[in-house]
């Protein structure tokens, strides 16, 4: 199990690598939504999303680099693999499920990684990769069965509780769960009356559903927003989560959609799907936390081309 001594080591060996990320807040936002209302900008990562923490944590904590990796991922995960795979000279591959984000297949290519796209679901996608990693004698990193990636990613709550130690509460948008789970560790340690509130897909409620159920299941991953696409729970985050949760939240892709344009309206960001989707968990309960203070994780920038004209259309 990740702990806080795990977290502050994260920031260490992290800290040569990236900078800590700006949060804002902006008075219109705070206006419509009746609340102040902070803004944590994960988007400004150098690969456009938060996991990227994760990944040099891993790759630093990682023995036997020689070996190489194999990541399974929509997008973000694999870009955080394939930066912290060419930080460490490491060989990366990376299995995407079919129809994959374009922008992020790019990415991923440009870091130096190879791309190979198998399976019509993240499930089938993480067969072949754990069969890659088999036959090629690689190290597999899970999205999320990582207590490395999870501490990693758990710097940036670090950050957030040091310049806001007052804060009500804290909207994280789930895939997998990292980030929710990081969440949790650190408000659980250093900011105990600070809730932790999940927000995901409806269209995609898996690790909702795990969560609410204690148990872990599969759900159908209709949603359009990719870094929310999971169609399975996993067993590391959820054990975080449900002892850290105070409430998990469902949203409409629709929601999301409001959301990133009142981003890119009033916070002056360009988030993808779900980096949006905290702020439409916060939209979604706005008057119970009427005049309180909170954040928002904007947690990803990497809008494909299909998603932006879907978001600029009028």
């Amino acid at each position: 199990m990740t702990e806080l001594r795990d977290v502050l080591e994260a920031r260490r060996l992290i800290a040569g690598h990236l900078p800590e990320t700006p949060m804002w807040s902006y008075p219109v936002l705070d206006a419509i939504v009746g609340a102040r209302v902070h803004v944590k900008h994960e988007n400004v990562q150098p690969t456009g999303a938060f996991k990227v923490r994760g990944g040099i944590n891993l790759l630093a904590r990682m023995p036997d680099r020689r070996r190489g990796v194999v990541a399974y991922s929509t997008g973000n995960h694999a870009q955080s693999v394939a930066y912290a795979a060419r930080l460490y000279g490491v060989a990366c591959s990376i299995v995407m499920p079919e129809n994959p984000n374009p922008a992020k297949v790019a990415a991923v290519e440009a870091l130096g990684a190879t791309v190979t796209v198998a399976g019509a679901t993240m499930v089938e996608a993480a067969d072949h990769a754990r069969a890659m990693a088999d036959d090629q004698g690689r190290r597999l990193i899970s999205p999320a069965d990582e207590p490395d990636i999870i501490a990693g990613v758990a710097t940036l709550y670090l950050e957030m509780l040091a310049a806001r130690p007052g804060l009500d509460a804290v909207f994280v948008p789930v895939g997998s769960g990292t980030g929710a789970a990081a969440a949790c560790l650190v408000a659980g340690a250093l900011a105990p009356r600070c809730r932790v509130i999940a927000v995901q897909s409806a269209s995609a409620p898996a690790a909702h559903d795990s969560w609410a159920s204690k148990e872990l299941v599969t759900r159908p991953c209709e949603t359009v927003v990719d870094g929310l696409a999971t169609g399975s729970a996993f067993a590391t985050t959820q054990a975080v989560m449900r002892e850290g949760l105070a409430d998990f939240l469902l949203v409409g892709d629709d929601d999301i959609r409001r959301a990133q344009r009142m981003l890119l309206a009033e916070a002056h960001t360009l988030a993808e799907g779900a980096g949006a989707a905290a702020l439409a968990g916060l939209l979604a309960v706005r008057e119970e936390f009427a005049g309180r203070e909170v954040a928002v994780v904007c947690t990803g920038a990497n809008a494909g081309p299909a998603e932006l004209e879907r978001l600029l259309a009028a």
